[in-house]
């Protein structure tokens, strides 16, 4: 019923199970994995290993716990993480990495990404007053940045630097998947030199739960031991993982059209007078407004079209697998009406 009325643009997080992936789950062999027995867990670990070029995955509930075991496998208690304007792990955690990890972070660069100028300050030693550098974080895609994709020489350029300096590196891959499609570049080649990588099955790809951490086995086996101190131990997972196992095998080929519908989506809201609007690369669109962006997204909810306002004056729609050339049309015309 909600999907009749309304055009659902907050994130690409809202989209139901499709039958298919409905039929995945009743049919899911499992087993207890917090004995390590599910065998749709672990044929999800280790696809996700393989694609990301990693020794070993472990399967989590959330992006926030993903990132949260990384940042302790690779920080004591007092570190400080260097990570772009806006990270996810910094900005959009409800401050776990401080209540859990014990960290400090230090934001460089702008609109989400840095250079190796930027992140060679923030790494240089300061004495014993100053939080050590520990991690540097990378986001690609970046979330709070529109979508935007790291560059690959400059995230290789950065990551490379970083590993120099004896910092560890992080990459926060959510919409990895997204960053692939858009560049055609494999998962592998974009996560080569981190040393954790965290990839989202409940975003793009339209799985209802879950994510991944991959990286070395060791690093692998004690983020399982932080994944149960954190309450991450799910027993018979599988019928998540199977979502998940579908997601990866049947709907990561179509991640082209979601950016071919916000690139639409950004066309038509660009030839509205009242708003500015930026340039997006995969399925995230930022418009920057004249209005107070609460009031406009509130008004815009009545019309019939769900977004989020993300700042006092910025908007943000994220294209998914629930939408159709329609929609975006339908929602421009909303726009159109409720912006004049």
């Amino acid at each position: 019923m909600l999907r009749a009325m309304l055009v659902d643009l907050r994130s690409d997080t809202v989209t139901r199970p499709s039958p298919e992936m409905r039929r995945a789950m009743a049919a899911a062999e499992v087993g207890d994995d917090v004995y390590g027995e599910d065998p749709t867990a672990l044929r999800l670990e280790q696809l996700t290993a393989e694609l990301l070029g990693k020794e070993a995955a472990l399967f989590v509930p959330s992006g926030t716990m993903a990132n949260q075991i990384a940042l302790q496998l690779h920080c004591k208690r007092g570190d400080a993480v260097i990570v772009g304007e806006g990270t996810h792990c910094m900005a959009f955690e409800a401050g776990a990495g401080g209540a859990f990890a014990g960290v400090q972070f230090s934001s460089v660069g702008e609109g989400g990404l840095f250079d190796v100028s930027e992140l060679e300050r923030a790494a240089a030693p300061a004495g014993d007053l100053l939080p050590r550098p520990r991690l540097c974080v990378l986001e690609n895609t970046h979330n709070r940045a529109g979508g935007a994709i790291w560059p690959r020489v400059q995230a290789e350029a950065v990551t490379q630097r970083a590993l120099a300096l004896g910092l560890s590196v992080h990459l926060d891959g959510a919409r990895l998947w997204n960053a692939a499609a858009a560049t055609g570049t494999s998962l592998s080649a974009l996560a080569a030199r981190a040393d954790t990588v965290s990839v989202c099955f409940s975003k793009g790809l339209g799985a209802p739960v879950g994510s991944a951490l991959a990286g070395p086995l060791p690093l692998i086996r004690e983020a399982r031991r932080l994944r149960k101190m954190l309450g991450g131990g799910m027993r018979q997972v599988g019928v998540l993982c199977a979502a998940a196992l579908h997601a990866v095998e049947h709907q990561r080929e179509r991640l082209h059209e979601d950016h071919a519908l916000a690139r639409r989506l950004a066309q038509g809201l660009a030839e509205l007078p009242s708003l500015a609007v930026h340039p997006a690369p995969t399925n995230i669109v930022l418009a920057d407004t004249q209005a107070p962006a609460g009031e406009l997204a509130q008004r815009l909810r009545a019309a019939g079209v769900l977004v989020n306002a993300v700042s006092p004056t910025r908007l943000r729609a994220v294209t998914h697998r629930d939408l159709e050339a329609a929609d975006i049309e339908a929602a421009l015309g909303v726009f159109a009406r409720v912006t004049s």
